[in-house]
This record gives structure tokens, C-alpha cells and sequence, in this order.
């Protein structure tokens, strides 16, 4: 197997409990961590032996994020791997990082993170 990391993508996403997140966004950043099957890819050095292309992958993770209207962020994070999976079916195993930086929460903090990983 072979672990392919996507990391601190930005794009901005109408996720959200409260109306007003529905309506005006926030800017998320996600990290996506692709599991393949195996490592033939690494030994004939050739994409179609089970190698994952991040150029391929990245619209199918900025339409899911920009396009997606949910509640949760853990809803967004597993429909994301979803997607993924799905398309990729050299993938087994994705873990979704979605941050979220501007919440409601009277305190200091940096951002609010969810991550979940979804397996074929």
C-alpha cells in the first residue's frame, strides 16, 4: 500500500447549523489522505498500476466541498471520502480533515477540525 496526502487545500463552503453559514459561507481548508491497495505503482513507476493522480482527485474534492449543502462538517468530511472511494477504485482507505476557521464560539482558537476515514 501507499498513503497519497492532499494537504491545506482552500475553498470556500455553505456548510453549516446556522442560517447565516448557509447563506454567507467561510472559507474551509481540508486535508485528504488516500490509502491505496497496494504499491505495484511504486515498482513499475507507471499511474495506471494502482497510482493515484492528486491532479485527478482535487475537482472531485473542490466540487464536493463547494457544492455540498450540509449541516456537519463530519457529513461533508465522509461525503467527500465517499466520492472518492467511489471514483477511485484504487483507493481503500481515505481520512478527511476538514477545518473550519470562522465558528461561534466566544474564546480563543485557531479553528474547529473534523476528520473521518471511510474504507472500501
Amino acid at each position: 500500500m501507499a498513503k497519497i496526502r492532499m494537504m491545506n487545500m482552500m475553498f470556500y463552503g455553505f456548510q453549516g447549523v446556522y442560517e447565516y453559514e448557509k447563506e454567507q459561507g467561510a472559507k474551509l481548508n481540508v486535508d485528504v489522505e488516500m490509502v491505496t491497495r497496494d504499491d505495484k505503482a511504486c515498482d513499475t513507476d507507471r499511474i495506471e498500476d494502482g497510482a493515484i493522480d492528486a491532479a485527478a482527485v482535487y475537482p472531485l474534492i473542490e466540487d464536493t466541498v463547494e457544492e455540498t449543502k450540509v449541516n456537519l462538517l463530519m457529513t461533508l468530511a465522509a461525503k467527500t471520502g465517499d466520492r472518492i472511494l467511489k471514483k477511485f477504485p484504487q483507493v481503500v482507505e481515505v481520512t478527511t480533515r476538514v477545518r473550519k476557521h470562522a465558528v461561534l464560539i466566544h474564546g480563543p482558537l485557531d479553528y474547529v477540525e473534523v476528520e473521518v476515514t471511510r474504507r472500501a
